[in-house]
């Protein structure tokens, strides 16, 4: 890479949790680091004074290329750039301790399984989740566990054959309810069971899930009039509220596991792996692949996943993909492939999606520098295939209506040619026929004024109409368009919701709903055309409104012109003011001539 082509890189990064690799130019990785927003830090190796510094100054000279990978946390980028560094090695890194120096918590193999923290990892003990890169991170979250789940803290060897033999008695831990006393039979092993499983889910992050559970337990308790009971349930919901995991911390015992996402656009498939030793990311890379004529997802992602595999020397016996990749391009028959629909395995599938879509967007960012009518091309094309046109687009018309409880109504139509907006197209419309606040009737008015004259003029008509509303617009308009004038123009409509956010494109008669995510390059061009029209109607209205306002009997008085006019008004605050000014105040302002016309008229019984 040219350094014009790594600062390309660096400036479509984006500003989230990840780790960054530099490869020199034989391709080994010589530095890896981690970022709480890797734009940011990235790019000061670029942009700051590195002299003060041999190390760094030798390290940016022998960059060659640079590749991230975006986790979701700053807790996630520390073991992913922990991992890394073990086991690549960078010249330039300072090495970290070994693993066990960084806590994890363990939930031990009994039959009354214990929850702590320890920095051993002893094999079939129990399950271990982590590391995690700081001891407060574990320290509240067992304190959390706690709080709210009374689980054992001694170290019996608490079996039911030694419970029977009553081996022990309750301590202090029991009087302080801070344990149910399972070692005298006063807690059975299935409700401690049940305490461990939610224990888990809370470690892994899965909070919600276990607040449903509670929820429904603290209703049925109720229902059943057992308040006292309901009262500890509800304290553990409100303890669980005021902490929501954020880290993708998964079960250790998920080693050796090769994540796979997929994405694609007309003519390029992305695909990103992740390979995961021990709960951890170890690696991470996102590719590109060029389609061929008619083939499939399936098959592409098959191709590749052989590829990808190959590539970082990954023989893991499991593969998670988002969709079954096609077996005869696999040629993989010693692991099974899993497609997750919950629990650790789909939020890695997750993690590796989020990494999928932004090599997608950095490659459109950086096509999009050298190349802007590509960009255009592309979202109107994306638009033709979303709505099943004949044709791309290349003329679309959008309209918005503002008034005030039917007061100084407007309309406004903004013209986009070629993706662009064309704003000596745009046109401004008063509403003339419309009594009150009917919107639909003022759409009516406005679209038969613009297409009716239009067509008698034999212009060239849009490809597409976008009103700024749901049904109700739509239908308004296809009885002008369609019904009226016999006009074969598409129309859709951008609807909002409750919380007035764009959230539904709609298209066709009856209107269907055309599904886009808020992160589509097309759901934010539409809804940047949505926002131009909302935004040139309400200036119009504003403009409209305050011309009404100024307008005032000073527009009556012969003799006085605007300048006049808005001299007074900017002196007097109000036409009222001046009603009531003395003849010498007003002449102080605008001069005998006019003051004697202005205070004549007000005071026309009285004479100067």
């Amino acid at each position: 890479m040219t350094r014009e082509e790594i600062m390309n890189v660096v400036h479509n990064m984006p500003e989230g949790p990840g780790v960054y690799k530099y490869f020199d130019s034989k391709g080994k990785i010589i530095y890896v680091g981690k970022a709480k927003n890797l734009k940011r830090r990235v790019s000061s190796y670029f942009t700051k004074d590195q002299s003060k510094t041999l190390k760094t100054k030798l390290l940016v000279e022998h960059i060659d290329r640079l590749e991230y990978i975006v986790v979701e946390s700053e807790q996630d980028a520390f073991l992913l750039e922990n991992n890394l560094i073990k086991e690549n090695n960078p010249h330039y890194n300072i090495l970290l301790k070994d693993g066990k120096t960084y806590p994890s918590i363990c939930i031990t193999k009994e039959e009354y399984p214990r929850v702590f923290k320890t920095r051993n990892i002893i094999k079939g003990a129990g399950e271990y989740y982590g590391p995690y890169s700081y001891s407060y991170l574990v320290d509240s979250i067992l304190e959390l566990i706690r709080e709210i789940y009374p689980i054992r803290t001694c170290r019996h060897t608490l079996t039911s054959e030694n419970i029977e033999k009553g081996k022990w008695k309750v301590c202090l831990e029991y009087h302080m309810k801070k344990c149910f006393g399972p070692c005298q039979s006063l807690q059975s092993k299935e409700d401690y069971r049940e305490m461990v499983n939610e224990v888990r889910e809370i470690i892994k992050g899965n909070v919600e899930d276990i607040q449903e559970l509670l929820m429904s337990k603290m209703k049925k308790l109720a229902n059943e009039l057992k308040f006292e009971e309901a009262e500890e349930i509800k304290q553990r919901y409100l303890a669980l509220d005021k902490y929501k995991a954020k880290n993708v911390i998964v079960d250790r015992s998920l080693t050796d596991l090769d994540i796979f996402s997929y994405d694609e656009d007309e003519k390029l498939a992305y695909v990103n792996i992740l390979h995961i030793v021990k709960g951890s990311i170890v690696q991470g890379e996102t590719i590109d692949y060029k389609k061929g004529n008619y083939e499939e997802k399936e098959e592409i992602l098959g191709k590749v996943i052989t590829g990808l595999r190959e590539k970082i020397g990954s023989n893991a016996k499991e593969i998670v993909v988002p969709f079954m990749p096609d077996s005869e391009h696999t040629n993989i028959d010693d692991a099974k492939f899993t497609i997750p629909i919950k629990g650790d395995k789909k939020k890695l599938l997750d993690l590796s999606m989020k990494n999928v879509l932004q090599y997608k967007f950095d490659r459109y960012k950086q096509i999009d520098k050298l190349n802007p009518e590509q960009r255009k091309t592309r979202v109107l094309t994306a638009l033709k295939n979303a709505l099943q046109l004949d044709k791309i687009p290349h003329q679309i018309e959008c309209f918005d209506n503002s008034n005030i409880s039917g007061k100084n109504a407007v309309a406004g139509c903004v013209v986009y040619k070629e993706g662009k907006p064309s704003k000596k197209d745009y046109r401004k419309y008063n509403i003339q026929t419309v009594e009150g606040p009917d919107d639909y009737a003022s759409m009516r008015e406005v679209v038969e004024r613009r297409y009716g004259k239009m067509k008698e003029n034999g212009e060239e008509m849009p490809n597409l109409i976008i009103t700024d509303g749901g049904k109700g617009q739509m239908s308004a308009v296809k009885d002008i368009v369609v019904d009226k004038l016999g006009l074969n123009i598409p129309i859709a409509g951008l609807a909002k919701n409750e919380k007035h956010r764009t959230n539904e494109l709609l298209y066709g008669f009856p209107p269907k709903v055309i599904t886009l995510k808020p992160t589509d390059e097309l759901f934010r061009f539409l809804t940047g055309i949505q926002d131009e029209v909302h935004r040139y109607a309400i200036t119009f209205h504003r403009d409209k409104r305050s011309k009404a306002q100024i307008h005032s009997e000073l527009d009556d008085i012969k003799g006085i012109g605007e300048k006049t006019k808005n001299t007074l008004i900017k002196h007097f605050k109000s036409v009222k003011r001046i009603k009531e000014a003395k003849f010498e105040d007003i002449e102080k302002i605008v001069g005998k001539s006019r003051a004697s016309i202005i205070y004549s008229y007000f005071n026309q019984s009285l004479s100067v």
